[in-house]
């Protein structure tokens, strides 16, 4: 049976500590599906194609990682994948307690999938999306931060 992972989120934009994140945790499933959440009550930072597009770039010497969007709860996009995984990132306590709270939702409705939390790289722990967006807002160069 493989081991495969679901990474949901926006990723609106994907930082570089998203990637770092998956970069660690390659070794640890067969097959990891970055799955980009589409909400369509909100327009988002980039548009949808875009960042399918930047991700792909950028995980692209990374064979077993696949980009997708998805528009259900992601334990149903987890079925339908037939991943036994969510990858989740935490950058501090609070990400944690936020994440413990959707692990057990999740485990509630379905209990054949595992959410595997990884810790943040302590370089990139103060990057966040929302924290690039607000750069972006006031004109910073976000380069650096994105993939």
């Amino acid at each position: 049976m493989s081991r495969i992972a679901i990474f949901p989120g926006s990723f609106d934009p994907m930082t570089i500590g998203h990637l770092a994140l998956l970069k660690r945790a390659t070794p640890l499933f067969d097959k990891i599906i970055v799955a980009i959440g589409v909400n369509t009550e909100k327009s988002g930072f980039y548009p949808i194609d875009q960042r399918v597009e930047r991700i792909r770039k950028a995980v692209a010497d990374m064979q077993q990682v696949e980009v997708e969007t998805y528009s259900c709860l992601t334990t149903d996009f987890c079925h339908q994948k037939g991943a036994g995984y969510i990858l989740r990132g935490v950058r501090d306590s609070v990400d944690f307690a936020y994440e413990q709270k959707i692990a057990d939702i999740n485990r509630l409705i379905a209990p054949d999938i595992e959410t595997v939390i990884l810790l943040a790289d302590q370089q990139y722990a103060t990057i966040s999306s929302s924290m690039v967006r607000e750069l972006a807002a006031f004109g910073k160069d976000i380069n650096k931060y994105i993939v």
